[in-house]
C-alpha cells in the first residue's frame, strides 16, 4: 500500500504527466456531460417516460456511447461513424492500390489517409443521423411542429457533435494520457458499471444471496486477469542484425525480437460477427407469419441466450480472427522491412522462406487466440444463465471487458514509460505493462 501512494506521488510530481492527466479527466468530462444535453426540439420528460430498453445492435451501440445513444443527446451517435469510417479505409488500405500507396508513403500519406477518413465520417453521420431520428427516437418525444426543421437541424448538431467527439479524441491523444478515441469509448462503457454492480447487490441483498454475489464478484476478478493475459500474450520470434563497419566503428549484431500478439486483431472480430449476427432474424422475420421454421430462426437468433445463438456468433468469431489477422499482419512486408534492415530469424534464410516462417508462427498462434476470443464474447451468455442481470454480465466478457482491459492497459503503459524516463520507479516490482499499442513490427 505504501508503494501504491508512492507511485501516486509520483506521478503527479511530473508537471507534464500531472498536466495530461487533468487534460485527459477535463476532456472526458466535457464527453460526459454532452452525452445528457438532449436535441432541441424533443421533449426529455416524454423522452424519459418512453424511453425502453435498448436491445441488440442498438443496445450495444448505446453501451459504447455510455447512454447518449439512448438519450437522443447531441453526441448521440458519438464516435462510432468515426470508427465506422475507419474501419472502412483500412479495409481499402488492403484491397486498393491507391491507398496502399498512400500507406507507404509516411507522414504525408497519413495525413491523406486522415482527412479522407474525416470526410467519410461525416458522410456516415449523415447517412446514419436518419436512421437514428426515423427509428431510435420516439417520435412521441418530438414537440418541433416541423418535422422538416427538426430533422434537418438535428441531422446537423448530430453530425457535429460526432465531429466534437472526433476533436475531443484528438486532443486527449495530444494533450492527454492514452489513446483519445478508444478512451471515449472506454469511459461511455465504465459509466454503466457503478450503476451495474450496486444494482446487482441491491438484487442479491433483497433474497439474501450476498454469499452468491461475492462469489460473482471473485469470477468478475478471475475473468478480467485472464483476459489481460490473453490481450498481453504475445509469441516472440529471434531477429539478429548482420554487423556492419561504419567508420573505425562495428554496429550491429544485436539480438531482439518481433511481438507476434496471440490476439492481434482485438476486438474487431466481435464487433464483426455482431453485425452479422441480426441477418437471420432480421430475414426470418421476413416469413415469420407463413412459417413455423422462420419464426423459431427468427426467435432463437434474436436470444442472446440460445446455444444456436452463442454457437453461431463463436464460428463467426474464429472465421473474422483469422480474417482481420491476415489483412492487418503482411508476412511479406515483414520479411521485406526485415531484408531492408539487414535482419534475419536465425536458421531461416531472408525473402520468402521468411514470409512462410511468420506465416505459420501467426497461423498456429491465431488457432488457440481465436478459440479464446470466442470463448470471452460468449460468457456473458452464460453469466446471464447463472442468474445474472444483464446490465452486470456485460462485464464477464465480450468487446465491453476487451475494450477496457485494452485501454486500461495502454494508459498504464503510458504512465510506466514517465516514470521510468524521470527515474522513478515503476508502477510494477518486476515484470512490464504491455498495452495494445504494441504493433507487428521490427524493434
Amino acid at each position: 500500500m505504501k508503494k501504491f501512494f508512492t507511485t501516486i506521488k509520483n506521478i503527479f510530481s511530473i508537471e507534464d504527466l500531472r498536466v495530461r492527466i487533468l487534460n485527459t479527466l477535463g476532456f472526458l468530462i466535457i464527453f460526459r456531460l454532452g452525452s445528457f444535453i438532449v436535441l432541441p426540439g424533443i421533449d426529455p420528460v416524454i423522452l424519459e417516460s418512453l424511453k425502453g430498453e435498448t436491445t441488440g445492435i442498438l443496445g450495444y451501440i448505446d453501451t459504447f456511447l455510455g447512454g447518449a445513444f439512448n438519450n437522443a443527446s447531441i453526441f448521440g451517435l458519438g464516435i462510432m461513424p468515426y470508427i465506422s469510417a475507419s474501419i472502412v479505409l483500412q479495409l481499402l488500405t488492403v484491397a486498393v492500390p491507391y491507398f496502399q500507396k498512400l500507406q507507404k508513403e509516411g507522414d504525408s500519406g497519413r495525413k491523406r489517409i486522415t482527412q479522407i477518413t474525416r470526410v467519410l465520417t461525416i458522410i456516415i453521420c449523415l447517412a446514419q443521423s436518419v436512421g437514428y431520428l426515423t427509428q431510435a427516437v420516439p417520435q412521441e418525444a418530438i414537440i418541433l411542429g416541423n418535422k422538416f426543421l427538426f430533422q434537418a437541424s438535428s441531422m446537423i448538431i448530430l453530425t457535429s457533435g460526432t465531429v466534437f467527439c472526433m476533436w475531443l479524441g484528438e486532443k486527449i491523444t495530444d494533450k492527454g494520457i492514452g489513446n483519445g478515441i478508444s478512451m471515449l469509448i472506454m469511459i461511455g462503457i465504465i459509466s454503466r458499471f457503478p450503476g451495474s454492480i450496486v444494482q446487482e447487490a441491491v438484487s442479491r441483498n433483497a433474497n439474501n444471496l450476498l454469499l452468491i454475489y461475492l462469489l460473482e464478484i471473485v469470477a468478475l476478478f478471475f475473468i478480467v486477469m485472464v483476459v489481460v493475459m490473453l490481450v498481453q500474450a504475445v509469441r516472440r520470434v529471434p531477429v539478429q542484425y548482420a554487423k556492419s563497419v561504419v567508420g573505425n566503428k562495428i554496429q550491429g549484431g544485436s539480438r531482439q525480437y518481433i511481438p507476434l500478439k496471440v490476439n492481434s486483431s482485438g476486438v474487431m472480430p466481435i464487433i464483426f460477427a455482431q453485425s452479422l449476427m441480426f441477418i437471420p432474424a432480421l430475414i426470418a422475420g421476413i416469413w415469420s407469419d407463413s412459417s413455423e421454421a422462420a419464426l423459431f430462426i427468427g426467435q432463437t437468433f434474436s436470444n442472446p441466450g440460445a446455444w444456436q445463438y452463442n454457437l453461431l456468433f463463436a464460428i463467426l468469431i474464429i472465421v473474422f480472427t483469422f480474417f482481420y489477422t491476415a489483412i492487418t499482419i503482411n508476412p511479406n512486408q515483414i520479411a521485406d522491412d526485415m531484408k531492408r534492415n539487414g535482419s534475419f530469424v536465425p536458421g531461416v534464410k531472408p525473402g520468402k522462406q521468411t514470409s512462410e516462417f511468420i506465416d505459420n508462427i501467426l497461423t498456429k498462434i491465431t488457432l488457440p487466440g481465436s478459440f479464446f476470443l470466442a470463448i470471452v464474447a460468449i460468457l456473458p451468455a452464460f453469466a446471464m444463465l447463472a442468474g445474472i442481470s444483464q446490465d452486470f454480465a456485460q462485464f464477464y466478457g465480450g468487446t465491453s471487458l476487451l475494450i477496457m482491459v485494452g485501454v486500461i492497459l495502454d494508459t498504464l503503459q503510458q504512465i510506466e514509460s514517465y516514470l521510468i524516463i524521470r527515474h522513478y520507479d515503476g508502477m510494477m516490482k518486476s515484470g512490464k505493462i504491455k498495452g495494445r499499442s504494441q504493433n507487428v513490427a521490427v524493434a
